[in-house]
């Protein structure tokens, strides 16, 4: 059973900064796609930032220049630090990682991030 867990989350004011960590025991997150959603209320799902078993990272245009997505092998965990916060970006924050071996999707529990003006 693979578990993920998001933390970092919490209320911050516009222009601040978070730094999410989705952790995961084994190396999951080291050897498949991960990604970072979010969703508001009211509003769908939505992908914020992804990086590939091989590195390569894709971001949302609302995101892009203010987050950044990156892997720490060793630890077994992926980050998402987010810069120049605005309220829009209030959200939970859920960390999502396709096994390409099982061809399952899992998903955390997600973490809120507020935003305040």
């Amino acid at each position: 059973q693979v578990q993920l867990v998001e933390f970092g989350g919490g209320l911050v004011q516009a222009g601040g900064s978070l730094r999410l960590f989705c952790a995961a025991s084994g190396r999951i997150l080291s050897i498949n796609d991960v990604g970072w959603y979010r969703q508001a209320p009211g509003k769908q799902r939505e992908l914020v930032a992804g990086i590939s078993s091989g590195g390569s990272t894709n971001y949302a245009d609302s995101v892009k220049g203010r987050f950044t997505i990156s892997r720490d092998n060793a630890k077994n965990t992926v980050y998402l630090q987010m810069n120049s916060l605005k309220p829009d970006d209030t959200a939970v924050y859920y960390c999502n990682v396709y096994n390409k071996a099982t061809l399952l999707s899992y998903w955390g529990k997600g973490t809120q991030v507020t935003v305040s003006s």
